[in-house]
């Protein structure tokens, strides 16, 4: 077994003041990187801030002989994603990998929620994953060598109360499989881990269930998405107590009405069954696969 390291690499790892974050950071500034750790230090509803979380976590890195510098820009704006990447260029000269980590909370039932707090949960989760992947993106394409970890959920099956949360998750399965796309022809990879762990994020949801759970089991999986060791892309993976396993999206066979058909309702309603029968899927890397799937029965 060949041992990953992350000697000569850059690392961003956002939310990395405590939990799931840190444990990434610790890891990969052990291996070698070099770390940026970005956190804002606030509440795990979004509000507030402090410079002792993130300062803490490269203190840590620091005594165990590793390098680190501290962020403590917001993800939720383009400006601090721009701090964020240019703390690392400034540092260190380079990004190699981001782990879009950072996330909070805002849970509340459907017809319950409101609307700063759809705002909130989307600013940080999604779109600060995209304020801080596209200049990394830049700096990536123009080394020719790129790693993306973005952090999803199992929420994205759906979760009682976490409309916003889950909503914003999905998009980035989206996010990350554009960019695995785009940045094929950089060496650009880019993944999604839906971890299962206990955080402070999730121990009032998981109960007692949260005890085996514990953050470590997660982080060799973003540890081997994060290295050079990892030639996987388009991908997604359940990291829970121990369990590693593939999450993807399948597209069925389903039913095809034939060439120049006329299909109204009543036929979708006749076929259902047909429909939705999963045996046969393809897992589409991206809309072209799709599309010469569907080509193929016209022909």
């Amino acid at each position: 077994m060949t041992d990953i390291n992350f000697d000569g690499r850059v690392a961003i790892v956002t939310g990395a003041g405590g939990g799931l974050g840190r444990t990434y950071a610790l890891d990969l500034a052990a291996r070698g990187a070099q770390v940026v750790v970005n956190d804002l230090g606030g509440s795990v509803d979004g509000k507030g801030g402090s410079d002792a979380a993130a300062q803490k976590v490269v203190d840590e890195i620091k005594a165990k002989g590793g390098e680190a510098v501290a962020s403590y820009d917001s993800v939720s704006t383009p400006e601090g994603g721009a701090s964020i990447v240019k703390t690392a260029v400034d540092a260190f000269g380079k990004v190699d990998v981001v782990i879009n980590n950072a996330g909070i909370l805002r849970d509340k039932s459907f017809l319950k929620l409101e609307w700063p707090d759809l705002d909130a949960v989307l600013d940080v989760h999604l779109k600060g994953a995209f304020y801080v992947s596209q200049p990394a993106f830049a700096v990536m394409k123009e080394n020719g060598y790129g790693r993306f970890v973005f952090t999803a959920s199992n929420a994205t099956f759906g979760n009682f109360g976490q409309t916003n949360y889950s909503a914003a998750k999905m998009g980035l399965i989206g996010l990350s499989n554009t960019i695995a796309v785009e940045g094929a022809r950089a060496g650009i990879l880019s993944n999604v881990i839906m971890p299962v762990a206990k955080t402070r994020m999730t121990e009032e949801l998981l109960g007692a269930f949260a005890d085996v759970l514990d953050p470590e089991f997660v982080t060799p999986m973003v540890t081997y998405l994060s290295s050079e060791a990892c030639t996987t892309t388009h991908g997604a993976y359940s990291a829970a107590g121990g369990r590693y396993a593939k999450v993807f999206t399948g597209l069925a066979p389903g039913w095809f009405a034939g060439k120049d058909a006329s299909v109204v309702a009543e036929d979708v309603a006749a076929h259902i069954a047909e429909i939705e029968k999963e045996d046969g899927y393809i897992v589409p890397q991206s809309t072209t696969d799709e599309i010469m799937a569907l080509a193929g029965l016209f022909n």
